[in-house]
């Protein structure tokens, strides 16, 4: 069984992936493997740093994330071009852990926020959607990032919104309450998916 668990920024999908690791269920991070495809000797990184050229290089020769940011943030071409080179790297790479991982387990994780933004949900069995209102993560956001009311709006409103998203998920998990009563929620589902 492959879940794909998704939410949106601030809503909570890092402590819900952080207990179902203590359920002992393996879980890849999407994040996580997008860090590693662009180090320094991947072929993702040749191939960046081929079109992008070394100016968006550290010293240590590392991407600089910012740099390469900056580059891209408006201009919707260099951004295509290093999503083209990025997510089918992250995609090989989490389709050959999972493969690893379910000659050992019987189920498998992937922690993949834009799920149903990068068209994903043929990797996965299930859904979960990991939701707040918009009050919450607004809130929430605020506090982890230390930003504006402003700047975390926008960062929300750069995604789509968690309520569309609840349309399409097979499960929802609606983390406006206590950690506890949000692994609950999990173990409820889990069970229902007969995970556990």
């Amino acid at each position: 069984m492959i879940v794909g668990l998704t939410g949106g920024i601030a809503s909570g999908k890092s402590t819900i992936s952080e207990m179902i690791q203590e359920m002992n269920i393996p879980v890849i991070d999407a994040d996580k493997i997008a860090r590693e495809v662009v180090l320094p000797g991947e072929p993702a990184y040749k191939q960046i740093v081929e079109f992008f050229g070394t100016e968006i290089l550290e010293k240590d020769g590392s991407l600089n994330r910012k740099k390469l940011g900056a580059v891209i943030f408006n201009d919707e071409e260099k951004r295509l071009k290093l999503n083209s080179i990025v997510h089918p790297a992250v995609r090989l790479r989490m389709l050959g852990r999972r493969d690893e991982l379910l000659e050992k387990h019987k189920s498998v994780v992937m922690d993949i926020p834009l799920l149903f933004e990068s068209k994903l949900t043929h990797m996965v069995d299930h859904t979960l959607l990991v939701y707040v209102d918009k009050e919450t993560q607004l809130k929430r956001l605020m506090e982890r990032d230390h930003s504006s009311s402003k700047e975390a709006l926008s960062r929300i409103r750069s995604q789509i919104p968690l309520g569309d998203k609840k349309k399409w998920a097979d499960e929802v998990i609606d983390n406006n309450g206590t950690l506890e009563e949000s692994l609950q929620q999990l173990i409820h589902i889990f069970t229902k998916w007969d995970i556990l």
